[in-house]
């Protein structure tokens, strides 16, 4: 009697029904992830920025919709053993043939518990200096002062020196000048504090200072050393040096620089040098 009832519709029940149950799963496991991802955002909000904020969330609803795959796909009947160790050999095989990936990965990982720099920060690395506007798992990129797009992958970030030019709020400007052996190093540092003192944007605390740094062949170096906030650095740099020559011009205060001389062969005579004040002034 048993033989006479049909079995492919009820196989064809079941089939429909664990199609129907995987694609529950999958939808409930969508649905949770983003959940799970606006909650950590309204949570982490405060404490994160925009860029971690977007990547960690994406980590979330991955980690997410990979448990709720793995359950759906185990409805369908397949052994999940089997498909992890499918996916274990495929991991070494694109392991093996993206190694650079797997690192920058890494090495992204470790930037983001790290936290060495945000978006709106200004970099210098491998010569390269500009504004991150993007961090992610595989790279860094910034925005250089000339308007051209860099991307840093994340290993070279952990692997070479980084520097933040705004990580804190105060910057120091280091201005180095020479002046002639003949000059007055104390009325020269004078005039150098004047300059500091009259320019507004620099900090009275820390107060500026001035040293001297070095004795070289034609000139003796001064370095002017001022705070300021980080928002002014570059343009009180510049109006400053300018300032600094403009109140050595009027000081008669001189600023020495190399000369060269040119000779066409070993038997070139010396140039003829006359002092044509000399040559004007009346006989005595």
């Amino acid at each position: 009697m048993n033989e006479l009832i049909p079995q492919a519709p009820v196989e064809d029940a079941i089939n429909w029904l664990a199609i129907a149950k995987a694609i529950t799963l999958f939808a409930a496991g969508w649905v949770l992830a983003r959940l799970a991802t606006g909650l950590f955002r309204r949570a982490a909000s405060l404490r994160l920025g925009p860029h971690l904020l977007a990547i960690y969330s994406r980590l979330i609803a991955y980690a997410i919709l990979a448990l709720f795959t793995v359950t759906a796909v185990q409805q369908l009947g397949f052994d999940i053993s089997v498909l992890l160790g499918a996916a274990g050999i495929l991991t070494v095989a694109i392991g093996f043939a993206a190694q650079t990936s797997a690192s920058n990965l890494i090495s992204g990982l470790f930037l983001l518990g790290e936290k060495p720099f945000e978006v709106g920060d200004v970099l210098r690395v491998d010569g390269e200096t500009g504004e991150v506007v993007g961090i992610d798992l595989l790279s860094v990129k910034l925005r250089t002062f000339d308007n051209l797009f860099v991307r840093l992958p994340n290993e070279t970030l952990i692997k070479s020196k980084v520097v933040n030019l705004t990580k804190f709020p105060l910057r120091r400007i280091d201005l180095v000048v020479g002046v002639a052996y003949r000059e007055d190093l104390k009325r020269v540092i004078g005039l150098l504090l004047e300059v500091a003192e009259r320019e507004l944007r620099c900090m009275e605390e820390p107060q500026p200072f001035c040293v001297v740094t070095a004795f070289n062949t034609s000139s003796i170096d001064l370095q002017l050393s001022v705070w300021c906030r980080k928002e002014v650095f570059r343009d009180l740099k510049s109006e400053m040096m300018v300032a600094i020559k403009a109140s050595f011009d009027r000081n008669g205060i001189e600023i020495p620089f190399p000369h060269v001389s040119l000779y066409a062969g070993s038997q070139t005579p010396p140039f003829p040098l006359q002092n044509r004040d000399a040559e004007s002034a009346p006989p005595d």
